[in-house]
């Protein structure tokens, strides 16, 4: 009994912890989806600056990249929390990869043993995170092995989800693909990159973290 009494104080106070202090936003994905795209596009929104540097070649956010107290509205809504860009998640870093990108091999294996550090380093955040964006590249396939790790290891932790189906301009993208492949989840096509439908997007994030 003086257990159960204990389990239930400390739940107590943990829920009123939780509340107090700053939401976690998680942006999670593949390498090369838009998650820095889409921090920075929500950044330059509600603080009029950048998260951080965007790449064409994977890999290019290789740390945790914070960006603290960001508060954005919708319909006469408010929502706090800190962003949380986090470095892609890849099965797979291969050095040779970055050597095709035009990287000298000291540099290239230098980046990828920053890369595996980077995808070790999002997952362990996983355990920190109140909410996660899954941002996806709408043009590729949405049933890869790191999608459907990424997906499992959330629905374990009991974490809510919005899945963002990115770069949905390009002609390629296939939304209902995304949809179908998800379905547990609310999915919103966005372009990060022009700001399309990116309305939406925060009214999707109050339906989940709000």
């Amino acid at each position: 009994m003086i257990n159960i009494l204990k389990s239930f104080i400390n739940k107590v106070l943990r829920n009123l912890f939780k509340k107090k202090k700053n939401l976690k936003l998680g942006l999670y994905g593949p390498p090369n989806a838009g998650k820095t795209t889409l921090a920075n596009r929500i950044c330059q929104d509600w603080l009029g600056e950048d998260m951080g540097s965007v790449s064409n070649v994977a890999h290019e956010t290789r740390e945790i990249q914070i960006k603290e107290q960001i508060s954005i509205k919708s319909k006469g809504k408010e929502l706090s929390f800190n962003l949380v860009d986090t470095p892609g998640v890849a099965t797979k870093i291969d050095y040779e990869d970055f050597i095709k990108s035009g990287m000298k091999e000291k540099q290239a294996k230098q980046r990828a043993k920053e890369a595996t550090k980077g995808v070790i380093d999002s997952i362990k955040w996983l355990d920190e995170m109140d909410t996660v964006i899954i941002v996806l590249d709408a043009t590729k396939d949405p049933y890869t092995q790191v999608n459907i790790t990424l997906v499992g290891n959330l629905q374990a932790r009991n974490i809510p989800v919005l899945i963002v189906a990115n770069k949905s301009d390009l002609k390629k993208a296939d939304l209902k693909k995304v949809e179908a492949a998800y379905p547990q989840y609310n999915v919103i096509g966005i372009s990060a990159k022009y700001g399309n439908n990116i309305e939406k997007f925060y009214e999707g994030l109050f339906a989940i973290a709000g």
